[in-house]
């Protein structure tokens, strides 16, 4: 029981926040002043339809509550955005000073169907600008700000950002994982941005613009790094797994970052070449078929990585393209891929099988 008194205590003080209510008006003004920071490259995640922006704005019209924003106050008494991005962000955009976004206009909505076309300003058609009276309504309506103060714990931030996104409908994992690497490493960020922007490596996975948009290729991407240069957890759960490795990654030298590098641009650079956007899909006797499979993903990316310098001689790649089809024949794979099976459970199993297997 001390045991769990101290540490609670230990973390507890890690933790130093202030609640404060601010009008729409005084953040605009300190947005417009640089004195709150959303980090640019947070816009590229930017990712709310034109719908759920315009019912942002309805609510805070109607008086209806918004969540609360979080803001980490820096030494230079400097806001940073950690939780909050695409309520900030559509506010903004309706204000018309969002740096690098058009200003927002408004569409009918079912409370307030007149808002079809009204804009902040618009000096084109002024029947179309907000009224002056509303305007003044929005500048004074109030929101929460909950601001983890500087004398917190330096990574309280990534802390908090992490356990208000997570099992939230906003973002993916990944989505928040980038955010995560963002925050603490942009340079190395822009690294596996980079890396998993390789051509050989999405044409390779053929995935649809859904699974783009919420960044799985850049889950798979980490996958492939996890399970080919760090040992598996299998006390965790993979999403868990994958949340450490995203950030043991920001601990690496450059020197290990171009061996994976290397490692990664060899492997699917060999892969498109023998079977592009069928090479994880399953082979049903006459051909490479279906959906993209994660099970067949794990298997061959590993199983090709560790073997690589094998398989980099090009009188190799009958056998390669002879080892991936007999794959789904094999019994462990389709003991551990079959219905049911899940990635915990699997990749323990699976992963060492198929290094062998390519070996």
């Amino acid at each position: 029981m001390e045991d769990i008194l101290q540490q609670i205590e230990e973390r507890r003080t890690s933790f130093k926040t202030d609640n404060y209510s601010m009008s729409i008006g005084e953040l605009v003004n300190l947005y417009e002043n640089d004195e709150i920071i959303i980090r640019p490259e947070y816009q590229r995640l930017f990712r709310w339809t034109h719908t759920q922006k315009v019912k942002l704005i309805e609510s805070i019209i109607l008086g209806i509550p918004i969540p609360s924003i979080f803001v980490y106050q820096n030494d230079d008494g400097i806001w940073e955005l950690v939780d909050g991005l695409q309520r900030v962000s559509s506010i903004l955009q309706f204000f018309g000073v969002l740096k690098g976004e058009s200003p927002l206009i408004l569409e009918a909505t079912k409370h307030i169907p007149a808002l079809e076309g009204i804009k902040w300003e618009n000096e084109v058609n002024p029947e179309k600008e907000l009224p002056s009276g509303l305007k003044l309504a929005l500048k004074r309506a109030k929101i929460q700000l909950t601001i983890i103060l500087n004398e917190s714990d330096k990574r309280a931030k990534f802390e908090v950002f992490q356990r208000l996104n997570t099992g939230g409908s906003n973002a993916s994992n990944q989505e928040i994982r980038n955010n995560i690497m963002i925050m603490i490493n942009p340079t190395k960020f822009d690294w596996f941005n980079s890396l998993t922007s390789d051509t050989n490596f999405l044409e390779t996975l053929s995935l649809s613009d859904r699974l783009l948009d919420e960044q799985y290729h850049m889950e798979l991407g980490l996958r492939f790094i996890a399970l080919s240069f760090f040992d598996f957890n299998i006390k965790k759960d993979v999403s868990d797994y994958l949340d450490d490795i995203n950030e043991q990654i920001l601990e690496l030298e450059d020197a290990k970052l171009t061996d994976i590098q290397l490692n990664f641009t060899k492997t699917f650079e060999k892969l498109n070449s023998l079977l592009g956007e069928k090479s994880f899909k399953k082979y049903n006797g006459a051909d490479f078929k279906g959906k993209f499979l994660e099970s067949s993903f794990e298997a061959i990316s590993t199983g090709l990585s560790k073997n690589i310098i094998k398989y980099s001689d090009s009188a190799n790649d009958q056998d390669l393209f002879d080892k991936i089809k007999n794959l789904y024949h094999q019994e462990m794979y389709n003991n551990t891929s079959g219905s049911g099976s899940n990635a915990k459970s699997r990749i323990p199993k699976l992963v060492p099988f198929a290094i062998e297997y390519f070996r």
